[in-house]
């Protein structure tokens, strides 16, 4: 069995932002209503799309799936898929310095502003 396209599975372009990602999985997620439907068809439905949504949320499972999906031997012009390049680093990255701000005096009424010190 061929492993569904994530992006066809919540009807997004592989251009789509986390965002646009996101609103399409709710949107998937109300037409199948796991809550109200028990029927094992749409529980299998709403399975694959939660997949798809995890995968496809995440930057770097995205550029796994992106990266295997280019190497596979689906033919490239049914999705109309660009080839596009990734470099995942994995690691920790050096934290931002603390925002700084010098102390402000306000008078009440004044128009400007006078720093102190």
């Amino acid at each position: 069995m061929e492993e569904p396209d994530l992006y066809a599975v919540l009807g997004v372009p592989p251009s789509a932002t986390v965002g646009a990602i996101t609103s399409a999985f709710r949107r998937r997620a109300r037409e199948l209503r796991p809550d109200t439907r028990v029927d094992a068809v749409t529980a299998a439905r709403f399975g694959e799309v939660r997949a798809a949504y995890e995968t496809l949320r995440d930057p770097v499972r995205r550029a796994a799936y992106d990266q295997a999906y280019e190497r596979s031997d689906r033919p490239a012009g049914r999705t109309g898929r660009p080839l596009r390049r990734y470099l995942v680093v994995l690691g920790v990255t050096a934290p931002e310095p603390p925002l700084r701000a010098g102390p402000v005096h306000w008078e009440p009424g004044g128009s400007h502003v006078r720093r102190t010190g």
